[in-house]
């Protein structure tokens, strides 16, 4: 069976695409801080579709974490996929630069940017031995659009496009894909504009775009979730 590791895989839109490809048959190393959440979305997978599931709790920032997830995944089998889902805001709710605290951009970054490069890093050789090795990084549209308040947390996204626009370069045996999932209900959304009560897509209604994607195989680069699930998978520059 392929392996999957999927970071923030314990609730919202890593849940979601953890489920979906449970269904179609995959392996799975989970990671989330809260173990008890991480706990039971692995027992709930494993037992609906029975998926081999990894629960690895603990902070993508911490180097031993990393490992530990890499070595769960090499237990399994391998690793064909990882998918950088995991991410902070800097600050919650989110305020405007002048008032961003700078301790909250270094902790977006670290986790954003710096944890994501120091997995696929770690994972390397597993990704490389694998038939059809593959690294999607999650994004966001705050990577591209100038949204007030959304300056920090954006600008650790557009870090990671740029990594992931490089890494796709430097590894042309692997597929690497950054993926805008748009607009979602999850929880990070409302720590990060808990006033906003409008209605929003589910994150089950976005991970199929994260299956497709799998499907198509397309050329490296950055993809929004509402191309991929149209017509034409098309990619967004």
């Amino acid at each position: 069976m392929p392996v999957a590791m999927i970071t923030g895989g314990s609730k919202g839109l890593g849940r979601a695409t953890a489920a979906a490809l449970a269904r179609r048959g995959w392996d799975l190393v989970l990671d989330a801080r809260s173990a008890g959440a991480l706990t039971e979305t692995a027992r709930e997978l494993s037992g609906r579709y029975g998926t081999r599931v990894a629960a690895v709790a603990g902070d993508v920032t911490d180097p031993a974490h990393r490992e530990a997830l890499v070595a769960a995944a090499g237990e399994l089998g391998g690793l064909d996929l990882l998918v950088s889902n995991a991410s902070a805001l800097g600050a919650e709710p989110l305020v405007r630069l002048e008032a961003l605290p700078l301790e909250g951009l270094r902790q977006a970054l670290e986790t954003n940017v710096v944890a994501a490069l120091g997995l696929v890093q770690e994972a390397l050789p597993l990704l490389r031995a694998s038939a059809a090795g593959a690294v999607v990084a999650v994004s966001s549209d705050a990577a591209t659009e100038p949204y007030p308040t959304w300056g920090g947390y954006g600008a650790s996204k557009a870090a990671l496009d740029q990594l992931v626009a490089v890494l796709g370069e430097e590894e042309p045996g692997l597929r690497v894909w950054a993926v805008d999932p748009g607009d979602m209900a999850t929880d990070l959304y409302t720590a990060a504009v808990p006033e906003d009560t409008g209605a929003r897509p589910d994150a089950e209604s976005v991970a199929p775009a994260f299956v497709r994607l799998l499907e198509l195989r397309p050329p490296g680069g950055r993809y929004t979730a509402a191309a991929l699930l149209g017509a034409d998978g098309g990619e967004e520059r």
